[in-house]
């Protein structure tokens, strides 16, 4: 089954060759094609140019594209979509006053999500779960990193990466599984944390390498829920059983989480809203990928990680949303891109770039997907009429998305 992209207004995120990311001054550069076609066969790129007289009858489908911007889905590294129920009750209490850290204190938080999972069902976890899947395949997600966590126990940790594999199958698109059992302490182990982490090394780790559950491998590096002491050594486990890191570090304070990353080859350091000139100095000399996630910081009014200062300072950034019950309950990239741009003062080149190319790496797969490159598969977002890709965050309240291919195929 061949399939022509005809009349593109403009073909977004052009690479002639495979790159794995860009940085610095390079994440300014967007190449495109304007006028141009897409030729693709069964669920791969085989062909793209500017718009000749050859490009016609060699298809099996033609889609008129005049008008409209053909790029690649975006790519959501860093999402907790597996979870039960919701926290709105919590949202309330933070208009009323209490901080995200008062909350968790009181019992609410990770440790809330975790209790309804729990109680839970593994079918019905996998239709609320799904639903929010669908979701974001709508709003041009075209492959997604799923984390654990919400279950703090062996028999629900398990659980929600069982259902993260039943996604994967179901939904063909790239679906990577990351272990996060060390997301908060569990009442079971209050004032014992180094117990919970034997648990998560000493019998959920085995459990979920057994049944090749997993990735990576994730870590709360945060005052408060887990040290640089319990980082390390949750990482070096996971090491054992082949699982590379993806951390959460410098959400709320800069406790080291940067260096313990990076010392463990970790593949991105995802939040960032605080970060030091040491930290950005040790992220220069590695191949860890920085992730920011403004939609929590949108959330909960917290400060955006410091992108201008990241990639003048020639790192390079990926973008993701952080899905989740208690600090962003939304899935939606384009949101995520507007917010890169308005509050994070990023150009739509780079914001671009950070939610393609770049989220491509921090989830593992830029040799396939995160750009439209021969050979690369075809998970494509086809816009509305639009005027440029610049009124893509512009018009930050609208679905400017028409339709989304995964694999070749209109969804």
């Amino acid at each position: 089954m061949t399939t022509i992209f005809i009349n593109i207004k403009e073909l977004l995120q052009t690479r002639t060759s495979t790159i794995e990311k860009v940085s610095g001054q390079e994440m300014k550069i967007l190449p495109s094609i304007k006028n141009a076609y897409l030729l693709v066969k069964d669920d791969e790129i085989i062909d793209y140019g500017v718009m000749n007289d050859t490009c016609f009858g060699i298809a099996d489908e033609v889609i008129d594209c005049t008008g409209k911007i053909v790029m690649p889905t975006w790519i959501d590294s860093h999402t907790h979509i597996v979870y039960a129920g919701n926290r709105e009750q919590e949202f309330v209490d933070r208009i009323n006053g209490l901080t995200y850290e008062e909350i968790a204190n009181r019992g609410g938080g990770i440790v809330n999500s975790a209790e309804k999972l729990q109680n839970t069902s593994e079918e019905d976890l996998y239709k609320q779960s799904k639903k929010r899947l669908e979701e974001v395949m709508q709003l041009g997600t075209g492959a997604v990193e799923i984390k654990s966590g919400y279950g703090l126990t062996p028999e629900a940790e398990m659980k929600m990466l069982r259902v993260i594999r039943k996604l994967k199958q179901e939904y063909k698109l790239p679906v990577k599984a990351t272990f996060l059992g060390a997301h908060a302490v569990p009442k079971a182990f209050k004032n014992n944390t180094a117990g919970y982490i034997d648990q998560v090394i000493n019998e959920m780790l085995p459990a979920i390498a057994n049944e090749n559950l997993a990735d990576y491998i994730d870590i709360f590096c945060e005052k408060g829920y887990f040290s640089i002491e319990d980082t390390k050594r949750v990482l070096a486990a996971g090491k054992k059983y082949g699982l590379k890191p993806k951390i959460h570090v410098n959400q709320f304070n800069i406790i080291g989480g940067v260096a313990a990353g990076v010392e463990y080859n970790a593949l991105s350091v995802d939040h960032l809203e605080v970060i030091s000139d040491e930290d950005i100095e040790i992220l220069k000399n590695s191949e860890t990928m920085p992730v920011a996630l403004p939609s929590c910081s949108y959330f909960l009014s917290i400060p955006y990680t410091p992108a201008r200062k990241l990639i003048d300072a020639g790192l390079p950034l990926a973008l993701a949303t952080d899905f989740n019950p208690g600090s962003t309950p939304s899935g939606n990239m384009n949101f995520v891109i507007s917010t890169a741009c308005i509050k994070m003062k990023m150009t739509p080149e780079e914001a671009i770039n950070a939610a393609t190319i770049n989220a491509a790496y921090a989830m593992g797969i830029a040799e396939s997907h995160g750009s439209i490159t021969v050979g690369k598969k075809a998970n494509l977002i086809l816009t509305k009429e639009i005027p440029s890709y610049g009124f893509l965050p512009y018009a930050f309240g609208t679905n400017n998305i028409d339709s989304v291919f995964i694999n070749g195929k209109k969804i």
